[in-house]
């Protein structure tokens, strides 16, 4: 097949993906479309320097020309394999598309972004596949400039319309949550050979960094017309492993390339230690567990905290072969809760809200059924310095909250609110009192064993949503408790895929949900907790909520540009968020758990964001 010439592929002026589909069978098989020349020295905008990081707020951490990330061991030793544990199966080794299930390792072992992220920051990136950036200081676009010795696996090497095709496919035929963010772009241009550049959307200072994100797929080895089919034929990667061997739906594993362009780059430094990685997949987490014990598997990440307490006393821990340990991180551990649906009449009022709340027993719950293994949630960025319980309001979040008298409680914004604590028996008469004299407050009173509405006899009864027996021991403990103050709450377990659905289109009265979150909050806020979510199925305000202040604490968030700032509106959003009580927060683990085998090693610092596998190796003594 003749290979293509640059001239038969506009770049720049018309889609290049377009273009490719009018000739994909020799894209397909090999064509190729590149510009020569030498990489680019000077900034594609004059007067901006060229950048080797960009940081969320501010500038990153660490200096042009750094020897290596600050949490790995430079000099780690390499060579042999690591084999972890999967649940559930998979179907595809295309990770980027909305079809199947994609095979685990993926992103990172095979397919690299544009830029590095370092874990010891809350968001920062470092160059990779891109060399340097261009960023002006309104961020209106951004520029990569794409390093000379970036090559593809098969050894082709990376140009700047391999970056621009893979932006137009993701933002065409990609996961929905790819075609989201590349549609915020406004403009996409290859200015030569090694160099792109973005237009953005004014205010939109999160996307720039959203874009050092994207892989890099090569275009020409990339079968366009069956992109979003579920295959196990992998697409060519820049990563620093190629897949070895695939047994589908059961194993995967990938082989260290001899030939990784980046081996040597400050990023990758003590990093891909491992000649092999292999994924084995468990048809449940219990069998895999048992895998872990038997040697099967070296490491395994413990969320379970009655097995973590009571599961880890097997004989090859009191050997000292397996080595169990709790790290602490600076993450968010995210709000995991029972939510209240404020569309329902019956939770419209806050008052009520709050009474319920002093009905949940959390100290019998971690007890009783968690051998004290969890810690009761508090905030919606609990563990990070985003959390505002504890501390009293700055002055920042005090003049950002002055526009909206009565959104924050004073008890909130002066940091002394807490989650109700009981006496751990189970029939907590003080917690049992105030829930009544709330709900008296509200307009409800006990009458014949039943909570009903003093007005009109009618009784207080909610049904809690749930799809998993996890879930449904929780609502039926929360039952019990309610039980007690003449509350009727109804468990109703349902399949996953039923509760998913009823969940999008907001059907139920109570739900237990998770919302995960991070060092560097943004856009996805609005999804979670703005106006307009709460009336558009498919988004996560689950609550309902509606209030002014919200939107103003996340707008203040989203266009923040220093991090100091950008703190003070999430703790700001954080208070308004506790102020309405639109959920009845759970617990989350005391620390993060993982258990390996002793002949997997590891570094003796633990990042901003705990643990990182990627920068652990085999003892040299068993790597043969």
């Amino acid at each position: 097949m003749e290979r293509l010439r640059r001239t038969e592929l506009p770049i720049g002026r018309r889609s290049i993906l377009k273009a490719a589909l009018a000739i994909a069978p020799a894209i397909a098989v090999g064509g190729r479309v590149r510009a020569g020349g030498p990489a680019p020295r000077l900034p594609a905008e004059p007067g901006l320097p060229l950048l080797h990081g960009v940081a969320m707020h501010g500038r990153p951490a660490l200096p042009a020309g750094f020897e290596h990330l600050p949490y790995v061991r430079p000099d780690a030793p390499k060579g042999g394999r690591i084999t972890q544990g999967a649940a559930g199966t998979f179907d595809t080794l295309n990770p980027y598309v909305y079809r199947g299930v994609a095979a685990q390792g993926l992103r990172g072992f095979v397919y690299e972004s544009l830029l590095a992220r370092s874990f010891d920051e809350p968001f920062s990136m470092y160059g990779l596949i891109a060399e340097t950036i261009e960023l002006p200081d309104d961020r209106s676009f951004v520029v990569f400039h794409v390093d000379p010795r970036a090559r593809f696996s098969d050894g082709e090497p990376v140009g700047a319309d391999d970056l621009l095709f893979t932006f137009e496919l993701l933002r065409d035929h990609g996961h929905p949550s790819f075609r989201a963010n590349y549609r915020r772009v406004t403009a996409a241009n290859v200015e030569d050979a090694r160099t792109i550049r973005f237009d953005l959307p004014p205010e939109d200072r999160e996307l720039p960094l959203v874009l050092g994100l994207m892989p890099v797929l090569p275009m020409h080895a990339t079968d366009l017309r069956r992109f979003e089919e579920t295959s196990f034929k992998p697409i060519a990667g820049t990563g620093p492993y190629i897949v070895s061997n695939v047994d589908p739906g059961r194993s995967i594993t990938y082989r260290r390339d001899p030939n990784y362009w980046g081996r040597d780059l400050n990023v990758n430094r003590g990093l891909n230690n491992f000649d092999e990685v292999r994924y084995d997949y468990y048809r449940d987490d219990s069998t895999m567990f048992e895998a872990f014990k038997k040697g099967l598997i070296d490491i395994r990440l413990e969320g379970d905290p009655t097995r973590w307490t009571t599961g880890y006393a097997f004989p090859a821990v009191k050997r000292g072969e397996v080595v169990p340990e709790g790290f602490e991180s600076g993450l968010p551990w995210g709000m995991n809760a029972f939510v209240f649906n404020t569309r329902k009449p019956v939770f419209a009022d806050v008052r009520v809200r709050e009474a319920l709340g002093e009905l949940f027993d959390y100290e019998w719950l971690d007890k009783n059924i968690f051998d004290g293994a969890t810690t009761r949630t508090q905030s919606y960025f609990e563990g990070s310095e985003l959390a505002s319980t504890g501390r009293p309001a700055d002055a920042r979040e005090r003049e950002l909250l002055k526009p909206f008298p009565g959104a924050v409680r004073e008890d909130v914004l002066e940091g002394r609110w807490g989650a109700p604590v009981s006496d751990g028996a189970g029939r907590d008469r003080e917690r049992l009192r105030a829930a009544l004299d709330g709900l008296k407050e509200a307009g409800w009173i006990l009458k014949g064993g039943d909570l009903v509405r003093a007005s009109t006899g009618e009784p207080l009864r909610f049904e809690i949503l749930v799809d998993s027996k996890d879930h449904e021991r929780l609502a039926l403990a929360f039952s019990r408790n309610l039980e007690r103050a003449g509350v009727k709450a109804t468990v109703r377990l349902v399949e996953a895929v039923n509760g998913f659905r009823r969940r999008q289109i907001y059907d139920f009265d109570m739900i237990i949900y998770n919302w995960y979150s991070s060092l560097s909050p943004g856009l996805e806020q609005r999804k979670f907790w703005g106006e307009r979510a709460a009336d558009s199925p498919g988004e996560r305000n689950y609550m309902g909520v509606k209030e002014p202040a919200i939107d103003a604490m996340i707008d203040a968030l989203i266009t923040a540009r220093e991090r100091a700032d950008f703190v003070s509106a999430v703790r700001a959003l954080d208070r308004v968020l506790l102020s309405g009580f639109y959920v009845v927060p759970l617990f989350h683990l005391k620390e993060r758990w993982i258990a390996r085998w002793k002949q997997i090693e590891r570094p003796e610092t633990t990042p901003l964001f705990g643990p990182v596998t990627d920068t652990w190796w085999r003892s040299p003594a068993t790597a043969g």
